[in-house]
Order: C-alpha cells, then sequence, then structure tokens
C-alpha cells in the first residue's frame, strides 16, 4: 500500500500528517482517507513526493518494481 512507503518518509523526517497536509496543501482528511486505503492521484503524489523531497520511484512498490 502506498501510504506505508508515504509513511515511511514522514517517520525518517519527523514529519506529522498534519504537517505534510500543510506542506502539500492537501487537507488532512485526504491524508487520512490514503491512509484509510484510498490510492492518492498522481499529482497529489507528485505533491507528496516534493513536499518530502523525495523521487516519485520512493513510492514505487519494491514487489511490483
Amino acid at each position: 500500500m502506498l501510504w506505508k512507503l508515504i509513511k515511511n518518509q514522514m517517520d525518517k523526517q519527523n514529519i506529522s500528517a498534519y504537517r505534510l497536509a500543510k506542506m502539500t496543501g492537501l487537507s488532512h482528511n485526504t491524508l487520512q482517507n490514503y491512509k484509510n486505503g484510498h490510492e492518492p492521484s498522481f499529482s497529489n503524489v507528485v505533491k507528496i513526493a516534493d513536499a518530502l523531497g523525495v523521487s516519485l520511484d520512493e513510492f514505487r512498490d519494491e514487489k511490483n518494481g
């Protein structure tokens, strides 16, 4: 699940979901939906990657890639 990969990056950088929401311009509820299993749009994945300062490759599931 993509959220696990995002959460891993958040933990590495000590960034809360609230802070990530502020950094990306996404609502906290939107991030909560991702945590609950909804898949983000590509544009929102780009926003998250940019906010965390990581490549989109960081969010590829190693099992599928």
